[in-house]
Protein backbone atom coordinates (compact mmCIF):
# COMPACT_ATOMS: atom_id res chain seq x y z
CA UNK A 1 0.00 0.00 0.00
CA UNK A 2 1.14 3.84 -0.72
CA UNK A 3 0.31 6.28 1.81
CA UNK A 4 -3.00 7.12 1.55
CA UNK A 5 -4.31 10.42 -0.14
CA UNK A 6 -6.79 12.62 1.65
CA UNK A 7 -9.23 14.74 -0.44
CA UNK A 8 -11.01 17.97 1.10
CA UNK A 9 -13.61 20.17 -0.56
CA UNK A 10 -13.42 23.72 0.95
CA UNK A 11 -15.50 25.10 3.61
CA UNK A 12 -18.59 26.71 3.29
CA UNK A 13 -18.39 30.38 0.84
CA UNK A 14 -20.26 32.96 1.25
CA UNK A 15 -21.95 31.68 -2.05
CA UNK A 16 -23.05 28.43 -0.88
CA UNK A 17 -24.75 30.33 1.87
CA UNK A 18 -26.44 32.35 -0.54
CA UNK A 19 -27.28 28.86 -2.81
CA UNK A 20 -25.85 30.53 -5.80
CA UNK A 21 -23.97 28.57 -8.73
CA UNK A 22 -20.26 29.99 -8.44
CA UNK A 23 -17.79 27.54 -10.57
CA UNK A 24 -14.72 29.99 -11.42
CA UNK A 25 -15.93 32.59 -9.48
CA UNK A 26 -13.43 33.57 -6.23
CA UNK A 27 -15.54 33.45 -3.68
CA UNK A 28 -14.43 33.16 -0.31
CA UNK A 29 -15.20 31.02 3.26
CA UNK A 30 -17.99 32.36 5.45
CA UNK A 31 -17.13 32.47 9.48
CA UNK A 32 -18.54 29.15 9.32
CA UNK A 33 -16.12 27.92 6.50
CA UNK A 34 -13.32 28.94 8.38
CA UNK A 35 -14.61 26.66 11.26
CA UNK A 36 -15.42 23.67 9.13
CA UNK A 37 -11.82 23.90 7.81
CA UNK A 38 -10.59 23.94 11.29
CA UNK A 39 -12.75 21.14 12.40
CA UNK A 40 -11.42 19.16 9.35
CA UNK A 41 -7.92 19.60 10.54
CA UNK A 42 -8.93 18.80 14.31
CA UNK A 43 -10.42 15.51 12.58
CA UNK A 44 -7.41 14.94 10.74
CA UNK A 45 -5.32 15.76 13.95
CA UNK A 46 -7.49 12.97 15.91
CA UNK A 47 -6.91 10.58 13.58
CA UNK A 48 -3.08 11.29 13.24
CA UNK A 49 -2.46 12.27 9.82
CA UNK A 50 0.84 14.16 8.32
CA UNK A 51 1.46 15.42 5.03
CA UNK A 52 4.29 15.88 2.70
CA UNK A 53 2.69 17.85 0.16
CA UNK A 54 -0.58 19.61 -0.97
CA UNK A 55 -2.21 21.12 -3.68
CA UNK A 56 -4.74 23.26 -3.96
CA UNK A 57 -6.49 25.12 -6.79
CA UNK A 58 -5.73 28.91 -7.72
CA UNK A 59 -9.52 30.04 -6.08
CA UNK A 60 -9.61 31.14 -2.21
CA UNK A 61 -11.92 28.93 -1.07
CA UNK A 62 -9.98 26.18 -1.32
CA UNK A 63 -6.57 27.67 -0.66
CA UNK A 64 -7.87 28.89 2.94
CA UNK A 65 -9.26 25.50 3.45
CA UNK A 66 -6.28 24.08 2.84
CA UNK A 67 -3.88 26.39 4.90
CA UNK A 68 -6.72 26.46 8.23
CA UNK A 69 -6.65 22.79 7.91
CA UNK A 70 -2.57 22.74 7.77
CA UNK A 71 -2.18 25.43 10.58
CA UNK A 72 -4.72 23.63 13.01
CA UNK A 73 -2.08 19.96 12.28
CA UNK A 74 0.63 22.31 12.57
CA UNK A 75 2.00 21.62 9.23
CA UNK A 76 1.57 25.11 7.26
CA UNK A 77 5.57 24.66 6.28
CA UNK A 78 4.75 21.59 3.83
CA UNK A 79 4.45 22.60 0.22
CA UNK A 80 1.39 23.82 -1.11
CA UNK A 81 0.94 23.81 -4.76
CA UNK A 82 -1.85 25.42 -6.59
CA UNK A 83 -2.96 24.44 -10.04
CA UNK A 84 -5.97 25.81 -12.04
CA UNK A 85 -6.55 22.26 -13.17
CA UNK A 86 -7.84 21.86 -9.65
CA UNK A 87 -10.34 24.53 -9.80
CA UNK A 88 -14.75 24.23 -9.66
CA UNK A 89 -16.38 23.59 -12.69
CA UNK A 90 -17.00 26.57 -15.05
CA UNK A 91 -20.48 26.81 -14.74
CA UNK A 92 -20.51 30.08 -17.66
CA UNK A 93 -23.47 31.68 -17.65
CA UNK A 94 -25.24 30.53 -14.65
CA UNK A 95 -22.32 31.75 -12.29
CA UNK A 96 -23.82 34.29 -9.41
CA UNK A 97 -27.27 33.20 -9.88
CA UNK A 98 -29.27 31.38 -6.96
CA UNK A 99 -30.01 27.78 -7.21
CA UNK A 100 -33.59 27.25 -5.70
CA UNK A 101 -34.96 30.22 -7.73
CA UNK A 102 -33.22 28.78 -10.94
CA UNK A 103 -35.10 25.37 -10.14
CA UNK A 104 -38.24 27.21 -9.77
CA UNK A 105 -37.90 29.16 -13.13
CA UNK A 106 -36.23 26.14 -14.97
CA UNK A 107 -37.00 23.16 -13.37
CA UNK A 108 -35.61 20.85 -10.76
CA UNK A 109 -34.79 18.26 -13.12
CA UNK A 110 -33.15 20.83 -15.78
CA UNK A 111 -30.82 21.98 -12.55
CA UNK A 112 -29.88 18.55 -11.71
CA UNK A 113 -28.78 18.32 -15.35
CA UNK A 114 -27.16 21.37 -15.25
CA UNK A 115 -25.47 20.69 -11.86
CA UNK A 116 -24.91 16.99 -12.04
CA UNK A 117 -24.88 15.60 -15.66
CA UNK A 118 -21.73 14.18 -17.38
CA UNK A 119 -22.20 15.89 -20.92
CA UNK A 120 -24.27 18.85 -20.65
CA UNK A 121 -22.71 22.80 -20.61
CA UNK A 122 -24.77 25.55 -19.34
CA UNK A 123 -24.73 27.93 -21.62
CA UNK A 124 -21.46 29.38 -22.12
CA UNK A 125 -20.43 33.00 -20.60
CA UNK A 126 -19.21 35.27 -23.82
CA UNK A 127 -15.19 36.48 -23.94
CA UNK A 128 -16.63 39.54 -23.76
CA UNK A 129 -18.20 39.70 -20.25
CA UNK A 130 -15.76 41.37 -17.47
CA UNK A 131 -15.85 38.14 -15.56
CA UNK A 132 -14.87 35.97 -17.78
CA UNK A 133 -11.65 34.53 -16.09
CA UNK A 134 -9.51 34.95 -19.66
CA UNK A 135 -9.06 38.28 -18.09
CA UNK A 136 -7.86 37.79 -14.50
CA UNK A 137 -3.96 37.29 -14.58
CA UNK A 138 -3.75 34.59 -12.53
CA UNK A 139 -4.60 32.57 -15.93
CA UNK A 140 -2.32 34.74 -18.17
CA UNK A 141 0.13 31.55 -18.52
CA UNK A 142 -3.17 29.96 -20.47
CA UNK A 143 -3.96 30.11 -24.38
CA UNK A 144 -7.29 31.87 -24.90
CA UNK A 145 -9.11 28.53 -25.39
CA UNK A 146 -7.80 27.02 -22.48
CA UNK A 147 -9.92 29.26 -20.16
CA UNK A 148 -13.45 27.83 -20.53
CA UNK A 149 -16.26 29.75 -20.89
CA UNK A 150 -18.64 27.27 -19.58
CA UNK A 151 -17.68 23.52 -18.88
CA UNK A 152 -19.75 20.39 -18.33
CA UNK A 153 -18.31 17.30 -15.85
CA UNK A 154 -16.79 15.62 -19.15
CA UNK A 155 -14.59 18.96 -19.58
CA UNK A 156 -13.99 18.91 -15.83
CA UNK A 157 -12.34 15.33 -15.81
CA UNK A 158 -10.20 15.96 -18.69
CA UNK A 159 -8.18 18.61 -16.65
CA UNK A 160 -8.45 16.57 -13.98
CA UNK A 161 -7.12 13.77 -15.29
CA UNK A 162 -3.68 15.00 -16.76
CA UNK A 163 -3.14 17.11 -12.95
CA UNK A 164 -3.15 13.48 -11.23
CA UNK A 165 -1.25 11.43 -13.62
CA UNK A 166 1.50 14.32 -13.83
CA UNK A 167 1.73 15.82 -10.13
CA UNK A 168 -0.10 13.18 -7.74
CA UNK A 169 1.31 9.82 -8.73
CA UNK A 170 4.76 10.94 -8.83
CA UNK A 171 4.24 11.75 -5.08
CA UNK A 172 2.64 8.99 -4.20
CA UNK A 173 5.38 7.03 -6.25
CA UNK A 174 7.98 8.51 -3.96
CA UNK A 175 6.49 7.87 -0.89
CA UNK A 176 4.90 11.22 -0.20
CA UNK A 177 1.62 11.56 1.95
CA UNK A 178 -0.62 14.03 -0.23
CA UNK A 179 -3.62 16.32 0.77
CA UNK A 180 -5.58 17.88 -2.35
CA UNK A 181 -7.92 20.64 -1.00
CA UNK A 182 -10.23 21.53 -3.84
CA UNK A 183 -13.98 21.95 -5.11
CA UNK A 184 -17.59 19.76 -4.87
CA UNK A 185 -17.02 19.13 -8.67
CA UNK A 186 -13.23 18.75 -9.60
CA UNK A 187 -13.35 16.23 -6.78
CA UNK A 188 -16.15 14.26 -8.15
CA UNK A 189 -14.71 13.93 -11.64
CA UNK A 190 -11.10 12.91 -9.68
CA UNK A 191 -13.07 9.68 -8.07
CA UNK A 192 -14.48 9.27 -11.71
CA UNK A 193 -11.73 8.42 -13.10
CA UNK A 194 -9.93 6.45 -10.02
CA UNK A 195 -13.02 4.38 -9.32
CA UNK A 196 -14.29 4.03 -12.74
CA UNK A 197 -17.46 5.59 -12.14
CA UNK A 198 -19.87 5.42 -15.38
CA UNK A 199 -21.55 8.86 -16.65
CA UNK A 200 -24.43 7.93 -14.85
CA UNK A 201 -23.33 6.96 -11.10
CA UNK A 202 -21.37 10.24 -11.03
CA UNK A 203 -24.46 11.90 -11.59
CA UNK A 204 -25.50 10.73 -7.56
CA UNK A 205 -22.24 11.44 -6.37
CA UNK A 206 -22.31 14.40 -3.44
CA UNK A 207 -19.14 15.86 -1.55
CA UNK A 208 -20.00 17.80 1.48
CA UNK A 209 -17.78 20.81 2.43
CA UNK A 210 -14.89 20.33 4.61
CA UNK A 211 -15.57 16.41 5.58
CA UNK A 212 -11.84 14.85 4.88
CA UNK A 213 -12.22 12.08 2.88
CA UNK A 214 -9.06 9.12 2.47
CA UNK A 215 -8.44 7.16 -0.40
CA UNK A 216 -5.71 4.42 -0.39
CA UNK A 217 -3.85 2.25 -2.98
CA UNK A 218 -2.07 -0.44 -3.99
CA UNK A 219 1.94 -0.38 -5.41
CA UNK A 220 0.30 -0.24 -8.15
CA UNK A 221 -1.53 2.95 -7.65
CA UNK A 222 -5.24 1.22 -8.08
CA UNK A 223 -7.78 2.85 -5.84
CA UNK A 224 -8.90 0.02 -2.86
CA UNK A 225 -10.68 2.10 -1.04
CA UNK A 226 -12.59 5.51 -0.23
CA UNK A 227 -13.72 6.56 3.39
CA UNK A 228 -14.62 9.74 5.10
CA UNK A 229 -13.24 10.55 8.67
CA UNK A 230 -16.37 11.71 10.34
CA UNK A 231 -19.77 9.44 11.38
CA UNK A 232 -21.78 8.36 8.71
CA UNK A 233 -24.52 10.58 10.10
CA UNK A 234 -23.13 13.30 10.19
CA UNK A 235 -21.70 12.92 6.79
CA UNK A 236 -25.39 11.47 5.63
CA UNK A 237 -26.97 14.80 7.03
CA UNK A 238 -24.39 17.12 4.87
CA UNK A 239 -24.72 15.30 1.29
CA UNK A 240 -28.64 15.62 1.74
CA UNK A 241 -27.65 19.49 2.13
CA UNK A 242 -25.70 19.19 -1.14
CA UNK A 243 -28.68 17.57 -2.63
CA UNK A 244 -31.02 19.92 -1.32
CA UNK A 245 -29.59 23.05 -2.99
CA UNK A 246 -30.79 21.98 -6.18
CA UNK A 247 -34.39 21.76 -5.13
CA UNK A 248 -37.27 24.50 -5.54
CA UNK A 249 -37.52 27.32 -3.29
CA UNK A 250 -41.33 25.75 -2.11
CA UNK A 251 -40.00 22.19 -2.19
CA UNK A 252 -36.72 22.97 -0.49
CA UNK A 253 -38.98 24.61 2.79
CA UNK A 254 -40.73 21.35 3.11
Amino acid sequence: MTAPVVLLRHGQSQWNLENRFTGWVDIDLTEAGREEARRAGLLLKQHGFAFDIAFTSVLKRAIRTCWIALDTIDQMWIPVEKDWRLNERHYGALAGLNKAETARLHGEDQVLIWRRSFSVRPDAMGKDDPAWEGHDPRYAHLGPNEVPTSECLADTVARVEPFWRNRVEPALKAGQRVLITAHGNSLRALIKILEGLSDDEVIDLNIPTAQPMVMEFDHHLALQSRRYLADPSEIESAMNAVINQGRSLKAAST
